[in-house]
């Protein structure tokens, strides 16, 4: 019987299927490439580092830390650190990582050059890898020469691909490879240079790697210096890409989400129709359960092949996520086709359509034989604690499925959360929309405009599914729209006087007047003059910071114990702080205590506030300060901020180096800056903020393109619900509109009757959809990005009338028959 019911409904029952169909290919194709994404970052984890192990120091080591390096024998070494390179051919200048490599490195997999035998002879022949990117960019080929500092290299070749870098880090400061015998010629490691030293090691296959981790790494780290072990890379690499995986994930689960409520509200349409031919049926001798049991079985059909052809679309659009992702993959991503995805979309195809068309279901168990002889709305309405159970059912189900996705339960209850008052709020708006026009019904209207508004709130109405239908797409990528905005503006550089776009970093003193005179010479103002000046911790509060290292039991965060502060001092605040507690000091007497200012997230992570004590080491010399100020810093602004600022009066004797601030008005001015200052103080370092700035925003663009491929899921889906929908309401559109045709009315009239109905709709939806990403976006803005707000005009130019006449021409599709053939025609051709 269920067969043959669903093959006299087949275009209906297709309809439902479509709903369900992107979402599962979606939640299936991450799936997918989540397992082949952990499964490559797991086999390759030693290719990823190029060693098994590594000891890294952002300083020379220290004695203890030299000794336990060379007690482990390391197999390679390397120093790298960021500056300018000039190119002789040209006089090109970029700011680069150079990476000072002595020994075998790697010991997996490859250093990948043009010509390939360069990655094996650079050490030999004393020349230098530059990035390819980076040669392409300046036409500079192998044969030429590069300036690094003081020191010039033949370019040997092409650098492509070496363990340690990715797209992302290599597009801020392309590497270049140079033998590390030669970083001593450079000259550029001076006073103030940010340098990090590494050791690689490659460890006998007997070494249990997990123990000697949990060995040597509390050793080092009282050392300032920390061991990364390949395993410990592949977890870090799969805790990143993890979070990628959740966004990803949610979308589909919302896709998902979205068909599962077109099923409901479809199944809802579609039983209501047939509890005439079910109280017939049980006039038969039918039983509740035979009666319920037909239904489920279409309905569970429906999940499996929806299940089925949505999974084995996952599978092939998961094909695409490794091109998606590249730029955000430091490896190349094998696809292989693992079972468990694939079955779970089956799976999630039977239940959650089941589950989600339940409650109409339901409806068929208390249909009455009388049925049949009463004409009565509320036939086969089932108790109210059957509802609420059912409705339990779906919110458990949802919350379950977000933590398996999620990993975490708050974050789970947010989602459901955010996701029930999304759809509360929606389906409020619909109900009150409803209320609205049926009190405040305008009797003095004309006839086809009466009728069109009795439609949306009288029996068999749509409204409420598809504002919701409407409501949710729209609402997602608005969203999406308006927080690209949010996010394109903390990054935004002003190009005016008062905005500085270069930054010129690790000016030595002696080097400040002849830097300044260059920059006066190229007609470009000095923003700023910024002195830093190093130092570490050394007590905080009446505790030593060594002691701190070994408390297991501390409150102070650890990365505050062996960080190296770069501070500054001055006599005022700066547009990217706000004084939070304590009294701002601008400058003290060589005779006075000497008070501070941190930041907010500082005082936080080392559990200090106002007229605490704090000790730092400054080059050796131990001064002590008393907290007198904490700071808001925005540090989302491309700007220098400083956790620590000192008043004037106190570190002007101190070892130090500058950092000037300046403005080009173009790129060719800044060009000629960077020539200057490479020319004549090779150890400068030399930031364009249009350059980092073009790069944040590709970088953007990239994450928008991925959102936007995921919306468009939920996008799809939602058009099909909402085709699936309206198409729904054909069934009884079709009856009244021969009706109308029977008592009289125009083919004009009963185009204008439907047209103005699903205009109200399709603007209802789409509208109410934009406001709530509106209010949504608003709220991101102030509380998580703490920018302000400026929406895109997008969604109310393009989506608010574009989906406003994709509603109506589904609409209107639907009473072709009604307008194109006679009433009795229609009748017996829909019977």
């Amino acid at each position: 019987m269920a067969w043959r019911d669903a093959k006299a409904s087949r275009i209906r029952l297709l309809l439902f299927m479509a709903s369900i169909i992107l979402g599962i290919a979606a939640v299936v194709a991450i799936q997918l490439f989540s397992t082949n994404l952990k499964d490559n970052i797991q086999r390759q984890s030693k290719a990823l580092m190029g060693a098994d192990y590594i000891i890294d120091t952002r300083q020379e080591p220290t004695e203890r830390a030299q000794a336990i390096i060379d007690s482990l024998r390391p197999d390679a070494k390397e120093v790298n650190f960021v500056s300018m390179i000039a190119f002789p051919k040209n006089g090109g200048t970029k700011l680069v990582r150079v990476r000072g490599l002595q020994g075998a490195f790697p010991f997996y997999g490859d250093i990948n050059t043009e010509p390939a035998s360069a990655a094996s002879t650079y050490q030999d022949l004393g020349g230098a890898l530059v990035d390819a990117t980076l040669l392409l960019q300046f036409n500079i080929k192998p044969g030429d020469s590069i300036k690094v500092g003081q020191l010039t290299l033949p370019i040997l070749g092409a650098l492509k691909a070496i363990p340690g870098s990715t797209a992302i880090s290599t597009s801020v400061a392309p590497p270049i490879v140079i033998p590390y015998r030669f970083i001593d010629d450079t000259e550029l490691i001076q006073f103030g240079s940010r340098k990090e030293y590494q050791f690689f090691y490659k460890a006998a296959d007997t070494l249990n790697i997990e123990r000697f981790e949990d060995k040597i790494e509390p050793m080092l780290d009282l050392e300032n210096a920390d061991l990364d072990t390949h395993t410990s890379t592949s977890r870090r690499l799969g805790r990143r890409y993890d979070n990628v995986g959740k966004f990803l994930n949610l979308a589909a689960f919302i896709a998902l989400l979205l068909g599962c409520i077109g099923i409901a509200s479809s199944v809802h349409i579609y039983i209501k129709e047939k509890l005439k031919a079910i109280a017939i049926l049980k006039c038969m001798g039918t039983s509740r359960k035979q009666s319920f049991l037909i239904f489920l079985i279409q309905i569970s059909g429906i999940g499996f092949l929806g299940g089925l052809i949505g999974a084995s679309i996952g599978v092939g659009l998961q094909e695409l996520f490794p091109y998606i992702l590249k730029e955000f993959l430091p490896f190349d991503v094998e696809i292989t086709i693992t079972a468990a995805p694939i079955l779970m979309g089956i799976f999630l195809g039977v239940f959650m359509s089941v589950l989600f068309a339940l409650l109409p279901l339901l409806r068929t168990w208390y249909v009455s034989p009388l049925e049949v002889l009463r004409v009565n709305d509320n036939g086969g309405k089932q108790p109210k604690n059957i509802k609420l159970l059912v409705f339990l059912a779906i919110v458990i189900f949802l919350f379950l499925f977000s933590v398996w996705l999620l990993k975490d339960v708050r974050y789970a209850l947010a989602f459901i959360g955010g996701t029930v008052i999304t759809f509360a709020t929606l389906g409020g708006i619909a109900i009150l929309f409803m209320k609205t026009v049926r009190r405040y019904y305008p009797k003095t209207w004309g006839y086809t405009s009466r009728q069109s508004l009795l439609n949306l709130f009288r029996p068999n109405n749509q409204t409420l599914v598809l504002v919701v239908a409407i409501g949710l797409g729209t609402f997602l990528i608005s969203t999406l729209y308006f927080t690209k905005d949010i996010l394109l503006a903390k990054t935004e550089v002003g190009q005016t006087v008062e905005n500085a776009n270069i930054i010129i970093l690790d000016v030595q003193s002696d080097q400040r007047n002849a830097v300044q005179q260059r920059i006066e010479a190229n007609d470009l103002p000095i923003l700023s003059n910024i002195p830093l000046v190093t130092m570490r911790m050394h007590k905080i509060k009446d505790q030593l910071v060594n002691d701190l290292r070994q408390d297991t039991t501390r409150q102070v965060r650890g990365w505050v114990l062996n960080h190296e502060f770069r501070t500054t001092y001055r006599d005022n605040l700066i547009d990217s702080e706000e004084l939070l507690e304590g009294e701002w000091t601008p400058q003290l007497n060589a005779s006075d205590p000497v008070v501070i200012s941190i930041s907010d997230n500082l005082a936080e992570d080392t559990k200090v506030s106002i007229g605490d004590t704090i000790i730092f080491n400054i080059q050796g010399v131990l001064m002590e300060t008393t907290v007198g100020s904490i700071r808001q810093v925005d540090w989302g602004r491309l700007q220098l901020n400083f956790s620590i600022v000192f008043p004037k009066g106190v570190l002007e004797q101190a070892p130090q180096f500058n950092v000037f601030t300046t403005t080009a008005p173009n790129e060719e001015r800044s060009a000629a800056l960077q020539r200057d200052l490479v020319a004549e103080f090779p150890n400068v370092s030399i930031i364009d903020l249009r350059q980092v700035y073009t790069i944040v925003e590709d970088i953007l663009d990239k994450v928008s393109w991925i959102i936007n491929f995921m919306a468009f899921f939920s996008i799809i889906t939602g058009i099909i619900v909402l085709i699936g929908s309206v198409r729904t309401s054909k069934y009884q559109r079709i009856k009244e509109s021969v009706l109308l045709r029977t008592l009289g009315a125009k083919n004009s009239q009963i185009l204008k009757i439907s047209a103005l109905e699903y205009t109200f709709l399709g603007m209802l939806g789409s509208l109410v959809g934009i406001l709530l990403a509106l209010a949504s976006s608003l709220c991101l803005a102030l509380f998580v990005f703490e920018e302000s707000f400026v929406p895109s005009i997008i969604p109310f130019v393009v989506f608010l009338p574009g989906i406003t006449i994709l509603v109506l021409i589904i609409g209107l599709s639907n009473i072709r028959t009604v307008l194109n053939s006679s009433p009795l025609e229609v009748l017996r051709r829909e019977g």
